[in-house]
């Protein structure tokens, strides 16, 4: 059996499986039985909830696992929100982290540094549905062309780009302070492909994976190339699995390709990768068509014919009209309330200066639970809402604005729970109903908290105005009577002299 053949009938056993579950209109149930058999993983994640640590996570239900987390050699914090994720029999590795915060960029670019990376791939934008979903990490020729990071004497500087349509390759050179040591650094970044959603086809991130590997960014001699999205997980976990597999069909041609299993495998590095059924769609999709113009290294993106032929056969699979996500035999549960998650958004009443009557908050949101964290991450449908206001210039979950305020928009949240709960209920009015009412007990509890929260506020301006009132005329009357008592003083000597 030829090669070629050996290929053929694993694309064809993937092929299988993605056809069966699209013709039950499946995809739902069956991405819900992977979360399933992941919450029984006993990883622990005790580091994410140190004290110290819990500031340096942009989310509170997506953690590093303790047994895969990387681990910093230098400077006075040995924690990163991030894993190793090894796939010995495909001769991969990677690192998936999170979009860097303020206060963990120099964490991050110390990290590329000390694990020799090679290449970053930055897999979202700064901001998407008018959110920071990453802070700006890197340096930009037209804005600043070079960062120092003195806390772990590291530098980094702009060297060059080259943009496509739906992506850019920058080359960065990274220097060691302290041995002057410097390597360069190629950064791709993918800049249409949505926060919890999949590029519109196959062909564009196929053409971005062969650029990749193209690069010699995932070989076996140098370090894992670092990948991230926002929480690392999602659109991160879709690229890993995806060249995963391809390279597993390339080397493996009589072996049938078991996608399930290696999502996994995978899933026993970093929890909760691939966040969405729509996401698990497009990975089956993009490794059937990927398998197609094995080796990615000679893909030929200017060939029209097989052009067309991934788009139409992608667009066979994800028929608009019968769309595989639309319903479901057996729809997954909906996500879980966020609760007082939500009593973040009050604080946009206040003043961003007031950090005193926000402290509080911070310390009671400022980190992931003290609970254990589940193996498995609550399907939100945006992980963004997650995001902490900063009450100060770094002690952040989340992402700060020029006016330290709150970054979460509660129109969006709102919009996206109501989605789910209409495509999920078996009854569209009744649906309508349980959103209206949803959002009446909503904006009821977040009222009488926002009414709490700024009787705390009127408390404390009251009593520091009343200590101004106190000791003002004590600060004037104790100035008099010293003054008087200097003036008596000399008087006195001065007759006695």
């Amino acid at each position: 059996m030829t090669s070629g053949e050996e290929t053929s009938n694993n694309v064809m056993n993937v092929e299988t499986v993605y056809h069966e579950v699209n013709s039950r209109n499946g995809w739902a149930s069956f991405y819900q039985d992977i979360r399933s058999e992941c919450e029984s993983f006993q990883y622990t994640c005790n580091e994410s909830k140190k004290p110290q640590n819990k500031n340096l996570n942009r989310y509170r239900d997506v953690a590093p696992y303790d047994h895969t987390r990387i681990i910093l050699k230098r400077g006075v914090c040995d924690y990163i929100h991030a894993n190793l994720i090894r796939v010995d029999h495909a001769e991969r590795q990677y690192i998936l982290t999170q979009g860097p915060l303020p206060n963990t960029i120099s964490h991050f670019w110390l990290m590329i540094w000390e694990q020799n990376s090679r290449a970053i791939l930055m897999l979202n934008k700064i901001i998407e549905k008018n959110q920071i979903k990453c802070h700006q990490y890197f340096p930009q020729d037209d804005i600043k062309p070079n960062l120092t990071f003195e806390d772990v004497s590291i530098k980094v500087d702009y060297i060059s780009k080259k943009e496509s349509s739906d992506y850019t390759i920058r080359t960065l050179r990274i220097t060691d302070l302290e041995s002057n040591d410097s390597r360069e650094i190629l950064h791709f970044h993918y800049t249409t492909w949505p926060d919890f959603g999949v590029p519109q086809r196959p062909t564009a991130f196929l053409r971005f994976l062969a650029d990749v590997r193209k690069s010699g960014a995932l070989d076996q001699n140098v370090g894992p190339s670092v990948v991230h999205c926002s929480a690392g997980i999602g659109r991160s976990g879709t690229f890993c699995l995806v060249d995963v597999c391809l390279v597993l069909i390339e080397k493996y041609g009589l072996n049938a390709l078991d996608v399930r299993h290696e999502l996994l495998e995978m899933r026993r590095s970093r929890m909760g990768l691939i966040q969405t059924p729509e996401q698990l769609c497009f990975s089956y999709a993009a490794i059937i068509q990927g398998a197609k113009q094995l080796p990615l290294d000679n893909m030929d993106i200017n060939n029209e014919t097989t052009h067309d032929e991934i788009i139409m056969t992608y667009d066979e699979m994800n028929n608009k009209s019968n769309h595989p996500l639309e319903k479901d035999d057996e729809p997954p549960p909906l996500p879980p309330p966020r609760g007082e998650s939500l009593t973040r958004s009050m604080m946009a009443d206040l003043s961003p200066d007031d950090s005193s009557s926000t402290d509080n908050v911070t310390d009671e949101y400022g980190g992931p639970p003290d609970k254990p964290l589940p193996s498995e991450p609550p399907n939100h449908i945006d992980l963004s809402t997650d995001t902490i206001l900063s009450t100060s210039n770094t002690n952040c979950i989340g992402e700060q604005n020029s006016d330290d305020g709150v970054i979460l928009d509660e129109a969006l949240c709102n919009d996206a729970e109501n989605s789910v709960l209409l495509n999920n209920s078996p009854s569209h009015s009744d649906a309508k109903e349980e959103v209206r009412r949803r959002k009446m007990e909503k904006n009821e509890r977040l009222a009488t908290q926002v009414r709490e929260m700024k009787r705390k506020q009127k408390k404390t301006e009251e009593w520091q105005n009343f200590k101004r009132s106190l000791f003002n005329p004590i600060t004037i009357s104790l100035g008099i009577g010293l003054g008087g008592g200097i003036i008596a003083i000399c008087y006195y000597l001065y007759m006695r002299s």
